[in-house]
């Protein structure tokens, strides 16, 4: 195509009218005006460029051109979605154990190996993945709502000019996608899911919630709508900043290690992916850890009797410290340690491979 618009351009800078003639040959005028308007057709309304300019101004553009590009937010959605079922998989055991710690007020529990040991002693190995398919189907939908807003978000918040991300958009965009996550998706699914962790007992028919259905059924029933959003406050807070911090992180450890631009075409190992994810998963769990804990308090406590102990996420706060202490804000930090950075690696590795998929086979082909 280079070629042909170079040799209309020499056609139309080459016409010369007879010289001394104020009216054109027909012929002349022919020649000139079907390679203007041709060279306008194939350029399709860009400016007019000089035959010496032109090859440079498409190298350029061929440079250029992955930086420029941008996952399609359905493409970031599904990655996610892919990468939370993996990650339910492995690590739901940690989270019973974090949700077991955080509830027990009576200190039965000693530590994390021991609270594992005793779940799988007195209640069977089986325990330990109790709630998981509301937490896959959390992680799901919750990893696809998340990438896909933030993928928005960023699009909203990129310089229409030069489409570059200021850090402070990157940094808005995932505590946007954070809170969009929190109140529409997490909330009623963690919910159900530590009223399910929280029953002790082998006997299914001593057990007030039969499976995550029948749970969500009974609070509806009991507590109204508004009970599956019991603990919405903390649960904004907790993963609006965890998502900013993640996002924010997550980029600049990929750039920092590996050299890795987004649309650049370049697709990271797993190790890679996992490496960069398990960094940028670790800040989170210890800003947020006292909106964790509260979060965990205003969702396990039930409306049945009318009067409950915590009025809401400051009275909750002022409580927990007035009753436990201090430390009793970060309960569970462990647990959480342990399975955030690990499930953001795991996730990452996953999706960092389906986007780098779509980059090789749409991107790099789409700039050529």
């Amino acid at each position: 195509m280079y070629d042909l618009l170079v040799v209309l351009q020499v056609v139309e800078e080459s016409i010369v009218f007879s010289s001394g003639e104020d009216i054109p040959h027909p012929m002349d005028s022919l020649f000139y005006n079907s390679a203007h308007i041709c060279k306008h057709m194939m350029l399709e309304g860009e400016q007019i460029k000089a035959p010496s300019t032109m090859k440079q101004d498409v190298a350029q553009d061929n440079t250029n051109s992955y930086p420029k590009k941008s996952i399609p937010p359905y493409m970031k959605a599904i990655s996610g979605s892919l990468g939370g079922i993996m990650e339910a998989s492995c690590l739901q055991p940690i989270d019973v154990i974090k949700t077991r710690l955080q509830l027990d007020r009576s200190g039965n529990y000693k530590g994390i190996l021991h609270c594992g040991a005793t779940i799988s002693q007195t209640e069977g190995v089986r325990a330990l993945w109790k709630g998981l398919t509301p937490f896959a189907m959390h992680l799901t939908l919750k990893y696809a709502l998340r990438m896909g807003s933030n993928a928005v978000l960023q699009s909203a918040f990129k310089d229409p000019e030069t489409g570059k991300l200021s850090g402070h958009g990157r940094f808005l965009s995932g505590f946007g996608a954070g809170v969009l996550e929190a109140i529409i998706i997490v909330t009623p699914f963690e919910v159900v899911k530590i009223r399910l962790q929280q029953q002790r007992g082998l006997s299914p028919e001593l057990l007030k919630y039969k499976g995550p259905v029948h749970c969500a059924r009974m609070i509806i029933r009991e507590e109204g709508f508004r009970g599956l959003w019991a603990g919405v406050a903390p649960t904004v807070m907790r993963n609006g900043t965890n998502q900013s911090a993640m996002f924010t992180a997550k980029n600049a450890f990929d750039v920092l290690l590996w050299k890795k631009h987004e649309g650049d075409g370049k697709v990271l190992q797993p190790w890679q992916s996992m490496i960069s994810g398990f960094l940028a998963g670790t800040a989170g769990p210890i800003c947020t850890g006292p909106f964790d804990v509260v979060k965990t308090r205003l969702m396990a406590q039930s409306r049945e009797g009318g009067e409950v102990k915590y009025k809401g996420m400051i009275h909750a706060i002022r409580t927990i410290y007035a009753e436990e202490g201090l430390r009793a804000l970060w309960k569970g930090l462990l647990p959480r340690l342990m399975r955030i950075p690990p499930g953001q690696a795991i996730m990452w590795a996953v999706a960092d491979q389906v986007i780098g998929l779509y980059e090789r086979r749409y991107l790099q082909v789409s700039a050529l």
